[in-house]
C-alpha cells in the first residue's frame, strides 16, 4: 500500500535533476546550441605602400689601398718600430736594418769619387798645356786629341762614381723602412733578427691597409645588373646589412662598374666605397650588399602576421562577415620589421595579427583593430602603418 507513493516521489525527483542538469550544460556551452564565442584577434587594414625595391648580394670588404712592406735592400733586421694591428701614419718608422755595411759602402764610394775627381783634375791641366802646346807646334795634334780624350774620360768616370754614391746612400736610406701609406699594420711576417734578401720572398715584412674608406666589392647577375642600369642616379647609394643583421649607419656609393659579364657565372663585377672612420667595417668581412633601385606599391605586413605552409606563405584574412579565411602571398623580402606584399592581398583587406594558431578556416572572429586596442601585439614597431621609423635600418631585398 505505501511502496506505489514512494516510487511515484522518486521519479519526480529523478525527472527534476536531470531538468536541472540539462540547464547547466546549456549554460556553460554558450546558448542552447553549445557554440563557443567568436574568437577576439586583432587586425590590420593594409593599404598599398611605396617600398624601395632592393637588390641585395653577397658582398667582402676590402682596404682601399693595401700595400706589402717589403726590405729593398738585404741584411739583418734590427729592430721592430709599430704594433701589429694597429694604426700608423704614413712616413712612421716601422723596421731598422743593420746599417753598418751601407755606411761603409758609402764611404768607399765617395773615396772612389774622391779618386776619379783628382782624376779629372789632372786631366783638365794636361789638356789646357796641350792645347797651347799644340798652337805653338810643340806637340803634334794626335798628342793633343789624347790629352782631350783622357779629359772627356776623366769627366765620365766622375759621373759614374756620384752615380755609385747616390746608391749607396740610397741603399742606407732603405736601411729605415717606413710606413707607405696610412691604415692598419698587419701581422710581422719577420722577426728581429732575421736576415732578409731584397727580390725574394724573404723580404716581404709585413702589409699596410686604408680601411678608411673602405671598398665592398660584390656581383649582380645580368638581370639584376639591367635593373640597376635602368635606374641610373637613384642607384648610385648603397647599403650593407652587417653579419649580425643591423646596417651599417653610412651609406655608400659606386666607384666601379665592370664593363664585362663574367661568362661562367654570369655576373657583373661591381665596388662601392664606405667611409669607415671608426673601423666599424674590417678589410675581409662577408657582409650583404644593399643597391636601391627604385620604389613601387606594396603592401606590408608584420613580420609575426605571415605564416609557412608546405604549399607557401600565407595570412589569415577577416572577411566582411568576420570570419577568416586563408590567404596564400607572395612577397618580396622585408622592408624594416615587416614583410613586402606583393601579390595576394587588396587594399583594404583585414590581416589578423594574432591568435593565429588557434584560427581555422572559416571560423568566427571578433575583429579589433591593432591602433585602436591599445595593447601591445607580437609584430614589430610600426604595425600600425605598416613601414619603419624614419632612419630605421633597411634590411629588404628584391629577388
Amino acid at each position: 500500500m505505501t511502496l506505489a507513493p514512494l516510487s511515484g516521489l522518486l521519479a519526480v525527483a529523478a525527472l527534476v535533476v536531470l531538468s536541472g542538469c540539462e540547464g547547466s550544460t546549456s549554460a556553460a556551452s554558450g546558448g542552447p546550441s553549445g557554440a563557443p564565442p567568436p574568437l577576439e584577434v586583432h587586425v590590420l587594414e593594409v593599404r598599398p605602400e611605396r617600398v624601395p625595391i632592393v637588390l641585395e648580394a653577397v658582398a667582402r670588404t676590402e682596404g682601399s689601398r693595401e700595400v706589402e712592406v717589403r726590405a729593398r735592400v738585404s741584411g739583418i733586421l734590427e729592430e721592430q718600430l709599430f704594433r701589429e694591428g694597429e694604426t700608423i701614419r704614413a712616413g712612421a718608422p716601422m723596421y731598422r736594418i743593420e746599417r753598418a755595411p751601407f755606411e761603409i759602402a758609402l764611404a768607399q764610394a765617395r773615396a772612389v769619387l774622391a779618386q776619379e775627381q783628382a782624376r779629372l783634375e789632372r786631366a783638365r791641366i794636361e789638356a789646357a798645356r796641350a792645347k797651347a802646346l799644340v798652337g805653338d807646334r810643340a806637340i803634334s795634334q794626335r798628342e793633343y786629341d789624347d790629352a782631350a780624350s783622357s779629359q772627356r774620360t776623366a769627366s765620365a768616370a766622375v759621373q759614374l762614381a756620384q752615380a755609385r754614391v747616390r746608391e749607396a746612400e740610397l741603399n742606407l736610406s732603405y736601411t729605415a723602412v717606413n710606413a707607405p701609406i696610412s691604415g692598419i699594420t698587419g701581422r710581422a711576417l719577420r722577426s728581429q733578427g732575421s736576415l732578409v734578401q731584397a727580390g725574394t720572398e724573404s723580404s716581404l715584412l709585413t702589409t699596410v691597409t686604408r680601411a678608411d674608406p673602405i671598398w665592398v666589392r660584390f656581383a649582380l647577375s645580368e638581370s639584376e645588373y639591367l635593373r640597376l642600369r635602368e635606374a641610373g642616379d637613384e642607384a648610385e647609394k648603397v647599403r650593407v646589412a652587417l653579419p649580425g643583421g643591423a646596417v651599417y649607419e653610412r651609406p655608400g656609393r659606386l666607384n666601379f662598374t665592370g664593363s664585362t659579364i663574367d661568362a661562367k657565372l654570369g655576373t657583373v663585377q661591381l665596388r662601392a666605397e664606405f667611409a669607415n672612420p671608426s673601423l666599424q667595417l674590417l678589410p675581409g668581412q662577408f657582409v650583404k650588399a644593399l643597391v636601391q633601385v627604385g620604389t613601387r606599391e606594396a603592401f606590408l605586413v608584420p613580420q609575426s602576421a605571415v605564416q609557412q605552409s608546405e604549399r607557401g606563405r600565407f595570412v589569415w584574412v577577416v572577411d566582411p562577415s568576420n570570419r577568416v579565411e586563408q590567404r596564400f602571398v607572395q612577397t618580396d623580402g622585408w622592408h624594416g620589421g615587416d614583410w613586402i606584399v606583393r601579390e595576394g592581398l587588396n587594399a583594404g583587406d583585414r590581416v589578423a595579427i594574432d591568435q593565429l594558431l588557434r584560427l581555422r578556416p572559416g571560423a568566427s572572429v571578433e575583429p579589433r583593430t591593432a591602433a585602436a586596442s591599445g595593447e601591445p601585439t607580437p609584430a614589430a614597431p610600426g604595425v600600425s602603418q605598416g613601414a619603419s621609423a624614419p632612419g630605421a635600418p633597411h634590411a629588404d631585398a628584391q629577388h
